[in-house]
């Protein structure tokens, strides 16, 4: 007779357990249904808002790299004028120090 005492126990809290699991799970759909339509919109400006961030900072990169490039270039003619300028070579004198003595 005990073994029918408990498992009639466990079937009512079984189905009280439920109940009240089904009760939650009904407020929070009701609650969730009134939500995300608020929050949709913030989501959304939110994302375009990380989209434009992103390509601000890639066009920043981008202009970043041809400003460098530029200055590279301007300073090349620079170099070369430099180089093509006649250097004026030191002469040996011969006044160096030798080696192993």
């Amino acid at each position: 007779m005990g073994q029918n005492l408990k498992t009639r126990l466990k079937r009512r809290r079984r189905s009280q357990y439920l109940k009240r699991k089904n009760e939650q799970a009904k407020a929070n759909a009701a609650i969730k249904k009134a939500a995300p339509k608020d929050e949709k919109p913030a989501k959304k400006a939110a994302k375009k808002a990380a989209k434009k961030a992103t390509k601000k900072a890639a066009t920043k990169k981008v202009a970043k790299k041809a400003a460098a490039k530029k200055v590279a270039k301007k300073a090349a003619p620079k170099k070369e004028a430099a180089a093509k300028t006649p250097e004026v070579k030191t002469e040996d004198t011969g006044a160096e120090t030798k080696e192993g003595e």
